[in-house]
């Protein structure tokens, strides 16, 4: 089968894409890290010993970098539908976290009541039609957004993943309702035409 234009586009761009070569080099599952490294860098939202939840982990690039930063102390769980490898010192649940039963799961692993960050680089499986994609990726932020509500610890952190468009203020608002400060970012890594910004709220 013929592949789009979009879709040739795209992999025209990934494989010169200076970050996949970079992932490649250093070790890391994907290009993506270097956003993490980024906000990392302005906000130091990793610190040793803390508890981390990266919701739609796979392949796992945060997940990676999260244990690098957290420490031997520290614990990150890696949650997603699909199959992802495992890698020491991480804990990976396959599984969708809307569910109560890996809800538990997530809470059992981590063996204690406070979880530090909740993180999501989550997006959905695109479908080229902007209303239906826009639509599904605020609902993945709110689905994130809810879980983050109901495990973080009092002066936990939230990381997530939005494209700006319809319902992206009034997602914007509902976090502001849940936490103190608001800050967006929109690392140097991500791809320039992308839509795509970090909502980092604690």
């Amino acid at each position: 089968m013929a592949r789009s234009k979009s879709s040739q586009r795209w992999l025209d761009e990934h494989f010169k894409d200076k970050n996949v070569k970079l992932a490649q080099q250093q070790g890391y599952r994907s290009r993506a890290v270097y956003k993490l490294i980024e906000i990392q860098k302005k906000d130091k939202i990793l610190k040793s010993g803390m508890s981390v939840v990266d919701l739609g982990a796979a392949p796992g690039s945060w997940s990676q970098y999260a244990i690098e930063k957290v420490g031997s102390s520290g614990q990150v769980v890696a949650v997603d539908c699909l199959p992802m490898d495992a890698m020491p010192n991480l804990h990976c649940i396959q599984g969708d976290f809307r569910e109560n039963a890996i809800l538990e799961q997530i809470l059992a692993t981590l063996n204690k009541g406070n979880i530090d960050l909740v993180m999501s680089d989550m997006a959905p499986n695109m479908t080229g039609i902007k209303t239906v994609d826009q639509a599904r990726s605020i609902e993945l932020a709110e689905l994130a957004l809810e879980f983050a509500e109901q495990v973080l610890d009092s002066s936990g952190r939230f990381l997530v993943k939005l494209f700006q468009g319809q319902g992206f203020e009034t997602y914007c608002q509902q976090v502001r309702r849940s936490f103190k400060q608001v800050v967006f970012r929109k690392p140097q890594a991500s791809r320039a035409r992308s839509r795509e910004v970090y909502l980092l709220a604690g």
